[in-house]
């Protein structure tokens, strides 16, 4: 079975229930969200009432915990160590957060790796395992996987490339808690050629097993292939292409990872993702998708 959703919103008065609400109207069997606003550390309490409402509604409408993602705030940076303080600060975020996941009932949690800021590749790698050390060590009763995104390489980001997130998940203490979430923009932005998926998997085995794979953002791109500048396009309108991004979603070898849509809304209104799944499903590219949302602008 397409183990397919999106990114939904995640907001204080309907809670998760919100969340799943529109995974069903979407179409979906998974989604991704925020415990909160992803650009600052304010978190509103979790409310026991709706969590187990929408518990009930996953399990009625078929939505296993294991297809519902978590993204980690953008504000985590654990490349950056110019400032001691921030830095563990960031630490400490990033492990309360944990423990959010944890006590939503979910198994993983995306992360960027962080930019260096000017340290150089190397200084922010080591920042990152030594942070990723500490976290994973200090919920050790928290048993949530984090997952390194891959990156387009924007600025100073870490994790554009599969030596870099070797470089990182080689020296993880606790590596059993570390996984990948490969996004297809970042991918092609950062360089690498997705029309040929299975030479780019085995590029990917020859660095890390393909076990670590729990999370596949299915976005396509603005930009050529290598530009470094990581713009989201709908599914099938950018440079990657729908029959590359379809041989994505469909390959066997990635049939039980559970593929997110991160598309841009149209006309930053309306939310893409109920007809960029059924365009998904019925394996059709319609070029004209969205000539109705667009004549309301």
């Amino acid at each position: 079975m397409l183990q397919i959703g999106s990114h939904v919103n995640y907001g204080s008065r309907e809670g998760l229930t919100g969340c799943v609400r529109d995974t069903i109207l979407n179409g979906g069997n998974a989604f991704m969200f925020y415990t909160g606003a992803p650009q600052n550390t304010k978190r509103s309490p979790i409310d026991t009432k709706s969590l187990q409402e929408a518990k009930q509604q996953m399990e009625e409408s078929h939505i296993p915990s294991s297809n519902v993602i978590v993204h980690a705030p953008y504000i985590i940076n654990l490349a950056n160590r110019l400032d001691e303080e921030k830095w563990y600060f960031a630490i400490h975020f990033l492990e309360e957060e944990i423990k959010r996941v944890h006590q939503f009932g979910f198994s993983y949690l995306v992360l960027h790796p962080g930019s260096h800021v000017k340290q150089g590749v190397d200084v922010g790698i080591q920042n990152i395992i030594d942070a990723l050390n500490i976290v994973l060590k200090d919920t050790k009763d928290y048993p949530v996987m984090i997952l390194l995104e891959t990156m387009a390489g924007k600025g100073t980001e870490i994790g554009k490339t599969m030596e870099e997130l070797k470089g990182i998940y080689e020296r993880i203490d606790e590596k059993e808690r570390i996984g990948i979430c490969l996004d297809t923009c970042h991918l092609h932005d950062a360089g690498y050629d997705l029309t040929d998926f299975d030479a780019f998997l085995d590029l990917f085995t020859s660095f890390l097993p393909l076990s670590l794979i729990h999370c596949i953002h299915i976005n396509d791109s603005k930009n050529e292939r290598g530009s470094h500048k990581d713009r989201h396009e709908n599914f099938g309108f950018g440079k990657i292409g729908f029959d590359t991004l379809l041989k994505i979603v469909f390959h066997e070898k990635l049939k039980d990872v559970p593929k997110i849509l991160e598309t841009p809304y149209i006309n930053h209104l309306y939310a893409p993702y109920q007809k960029e799944i059924e365009m998904i499903k019925s394996k059709t590219f319609n070029a004209h998708l969205f000539d109705e949302e667009k004549k309301t602008l």
